[in-house]
């Protein structure tokens, strides 16, 4: 069902109040106004800055004196039965006891009345005791056939004030619209009309500022961030169990392993040493499955307003399924979700929030491939360990030897300098302990300290370099050592 078929049932099912959290105002009224035309029933709005007015008729005038929130809910009761009536940002008007005495008594009235209840917000501040009665209604993200529409209307929109040139191919326009799945109407069209106001133009040139678009508007809203993805499995030393399950894997989301009976992959959790390539892998694994890459930061989703964390959290995966194929990475997961383990102080937030993501986790469909991190495994709740959250959980140790001499040529090389100028051997050895981004460090220093003394960088500087700063292994030897006894017999090693 779409949004309008959704909402009608909702009408139809006698819900005395739908509560509705949207920045889509406008996208929500239609969608009132359609179901009160189909239902035939009488549809009310009542907004501060033009009190109650009819909804049906544009520009029908505004009743006297109802633009206070007190006032407008009083002209709302006596509407006719089996009326839609209509609040725009009302949450903020019911810190005042009248108004909000007012409410509830008025949506006590309608189980008898008929009449239903529309509050559309801005922000999920409902107070508790209108949460009680509200049925939420999540508007959905608009699809393909949509996007076209939107697309089209927009373009004949500004071609009627200015004249436009379109002379995009359908290969194009299809590129278009696939990347702007996941936003909403209103950012769609904000970003088709900033791309063609730029030039006058909309052909296929407009592909990468259409992608660039998305990136800024999303990385906008705090909840999901575009990741460039330079990076290939090439580029990452060692891992090489990992790398031949993510190979076998590379193709099982298209049409022919589906024929097959494969479904897509689901994740895998990586844990590790702090500093040993897990986050470079889910770039990696992006690149080699030519798919975007996600990253949800967890700890922007906690806000203030009760009710609001768990939202942020529903949209943030809902917008990214709308999206799929797409690699999620959720960078340090057991930093947001580490209280669900135990007892905590959040009222019972963070078990909530742990519950959604597991479910989801659990249930999903879309064609999402889940890349978690995490350092600390005693942070983690049992439940994320489960088979079936993740397809697998890898984990991520020092390098060895040959992984060491792997990881300081690959950083070698991207200085443009030649592995076969140095003793790898000694180097490797002196590099025992250290984490890959160490021993990056480690060459990044050498390098600075041989610019600075004019001078070539060789062997002794690297191996200076990496004996006068002790790795993580050292100044936290206790902790690294509890988390690779853990891992042993655990999980899949990833080298």
């Amino acid at each position: 069902m779409d949004d309008f078929e959704r909402f009608e049932e909702l009408v139809n099912g006698r819900y005395r109040c739908i509560s509705v959290v949207t920045h889509e105002e406008r996208y929500a009224l239609e969608i009132v106004r359609q179901a009160a035309l189909s239902l035939k029933r009488d549809m009310w709005i009542w907004s501060a800055s033009q009190g109650v007015r009819e909804g049906l008729l544009a520009g029908s005038p505004s009743i006297a004196e109802t633009d206070t929130a007190a006032a407008g809910l009083a002209n709302l009761t006596g509407t006719k039965p089996g009326s839609i009536c209509v609040t725009l940002d009302l949450t903020d008007h019911l810190k005042s006891g009248k108004a909000l005495r007012i409410l509830r008594d008025m949506i006590d009235s309608f189980g008898s009345t008929g009449i239903t209840l529309v509050m559309i917000d801005s922000s999920d501040s409902l107070p508790d005791v209108i949460k009680a009665y509200a049925r939420p209604f999540e508007m959905s993200f608009p699809d393909a056939k949509e996007l076209y529409e939107i697309i089209r209307a927009t373009l004949q929109r500004i071609h009627r004030k200015t004249p436009i040139e379109v002379g995009i191919s359908q290969k194009g326009l299809d590129t278009i619209v696939r990347n702007l799945r996941g936003l909403t109407r209103r950012q769609a069209v904000r970003i088709i009309t900033d791309t063609v106001l730029a030039d006058q133009r909309f052909d296929d040139d407009d592909i990468n500022v259409v992608i660039a678009s998305k990136r800024r508007m999303i990385q906008r809203g705090g909840l999901l961030e575009f990741i460039k993805t330079p990076l290939d499995l090439s580029e990452i030393g060692g891992m090489k169990h990992l790398k031949r399950w993510l190979n076998q894997r590379k193709d099982a989301f298209s049409s022919d392993a589906a024929e097959f009976g494969l479904q897509p992959p689901r994740g895998v959790l990586m844990l590790g040493v702090q500093g040993a390539g897990k986050s470079l892998c889910a770039k990696a694994i992006a690149t080699a499955w030519r798919q975007p890459l996600l990253r949800l930061d967890p700890g922007s989703l906690y806000a203030s307003f009760i009710g609001e964390s768990e939202r942020n959290l529903r949209d943030a995966l809902r917008q990214t399924e709308t999206m799929s194929p797409v690699i999620l990475w959720i960078d340090e997961i057991e930093k947001a979700f580490a209280s669900a383990a135990s007892r905590s102080a959040d009222g019972g937030l963070s078990q909530r929030m742990f519950g959604t993501l597991l479910t989801w986790l659990q249930e999903r469909e879309a064609a999402v491939f889940v890349v978690a991190t995490a350092n600390d495994i005693g942070a983690l709740p049992p439940e994320l360990l489960r088979k079936g959250r993740f397809d697998e959980i890898f984990f991520v140790d020092l390098p060895d030897p040959d992984v060491r001499k792997e990881i300081l040529s690959i950083h070698l090389k991207k200085r443009g300098r030649e592995p076969d100028d140095f003793d790898m051997d000694a180097l490797a050895d002196a590099a025992n302990g250290h984490s890959g981004s160490e021993i990056e460090q480690a060459v990044i220093s050498a390098l600075h300290e041989a610019f600075s003394d004019k001078a070539k960088l060789d062997t002794k500087r690297i191996i200076t370099a990496l004996e006068t700063s002790p790795p993580l292994s050292v100044t936290m030897a206790e902790s690294v050592q509890c988390l690779r006894s853990w891992a042993k017999g655990r999980c899949v090693p990833a080298d």
